[in-house]
């Protein structure tokens, strides 16, 4: 099972198919599917209808929420990288490499209130925690990554990193770097660390 995913809301109920209305309130129900956890939104009347879900096989947790429709006109893209932008691409990527800097990105986010955390799991030894986003109701899984005091440094330095280039450094970024780094690799190496990012202790 990949441990951090993103699972978009719903445009329309799932049991009976009726696209929701602009602020009608809905019902999202997470069931575990062994390979991978799996969300259903269903409007209010169909989860009156079906009864309570929690006797249903693979329950995890359910809550409520409030649809928004999405706006007629496309919002222009936000130029500028923001924590949760690069927390999505992180995720997309699916790079194992990148799962501590994706935790803590996903803390800082629930600190700042745009991430509401949903549900906490344990999977095979492993802490998982299910995030919501209100505004866009998409739900974020994130494994702990169980990190030790001796690796936050390192894990914080990526994440300084990735605030402040992205995912794909300034070009002429690295081949200053590279030139820095073949003139005199100790020097470089000194010289490459990130601005400190405040530490974030694990929940």
């Amino acid at each position: 099972m990949n441990e951090w995913n993103i699972q978009s809301r719903a445009h329309a109920c799932e049991a009976c198919t009726r696209p929701f209305a602009d602020r009608q309130p809905y019902r999202t129900i997470l069931f575990d599917e062994g390979q991978e956890l799996r969300r259903s939104d269903i409007c209010e009347a169909c989860a009156q209808q079906a009864g309570d879900a929690r006797g249903r096989p693979g329950f995890i947790s359910q809550w409520h929420g409030l649809y928004e429709a999405p706006p007629a006109h496309p919002v222009e893209a936000i130029q500028k990288e923001t924590a949760e932008t690069i927390l999505r691409k992180l995720i997309e990527l699916n790079d194992p490499r990148y799962a501590p800097a994706a935790y803590i990105l996903a803390v800082m986010l629930e600190r700042k209130r745009i991430l509401k955390i949903k549900e906490q799991l344990t999977r095979d030894g492993q802490r998982i925690f299910i995030y919501e986003q209100p505004k866009t109701g998409d739900i974020f899984t994130i494994a702990d990554p169980d990190l030790h005091l001796d690796q936050l440094e390192q894990v914080q330095h990526d994440v300084a990193q990735l605030l402040e280039h992205g995912l794909n450094p300034p070009p002429a970024a690295d081949a200053t770097a590279a030139a820095a780094a073949a003139d005199a690799p100790v020097s470089a190496a000194e010289n490459t660390s990130a601005p400190p990012v405040e530490p974030v202790a694990t929940p």
